[in-house]
């Protein structure tokens, strides 16, 4: 007897649970992704640019594919690729004349989390932060660099 109250009930639910899936595997939105680029310069002295980097322009990757084997080396102009303009925020150097500033290190991170915030207001999605460096090599190398790499997406 109660087998046979619970079944319709069970089917129901399945069938409802079966309906939602199939609507929400239509209707799944789809997302876009940006990014923004610090670099700040390691450089002792001071005498390097730190900034944050932003594109203005959109580029499309397949104008840029060439599958080597087959039609030989990628033959796209590096002045097609370059972008001419693009948004500049400046930052303070680690260094100053006097050696590391960690003021200029608290300065800079209150404006990248200005930019991140703003970026999350906006409805960006924070989901990747990758760094790398390039620093001092020795005596003849003064040159070094601290680039950090911030990933977004949100739905269209």
């Amino acid at each position: 007897m109660f087998y046979n109250k619970v079944t319709p009930c069970l089917c129901a639910s399945f069938l409802a649970i079966a309906l939602l899936a199939l609507t929400d595997a239509q209707v799944q939105a789809q997302n876009e992704f940006t990014s923004f680029t610090v670099v700040e310069s390691i450089v002792p002295g001071g005498v390097g640019r730190s900034r944050i980097i932003t594109a203005s322009e959109e580029r499309n990757h397949e104008d840029y594919i060439s599958i080597n084997g087959r039609d030989g080396r990628n033959k796209s102009k590096r002045g097609d690729i370059r972008m001419e303009t693009f948004e500049e925020i400046k930052l303070l150097n680690f260094y100053s004349i006097a050696g590391l500033r960690f003021q200029n290190i608290a300065s800079n991170d209150a404006i990248i989390n200005s930019k991140v915030n703003a970026m999350m207001a906006d409805g960006w999605e924070l989901i990747s932060i990758n760094s790398g460096v390039e620093s001092d090599g020795g005596a003849d190398d003064g040159n070094g660099i601290f680039i950090t790499r911030f990933y977004f997406k949100r739905e269209k």
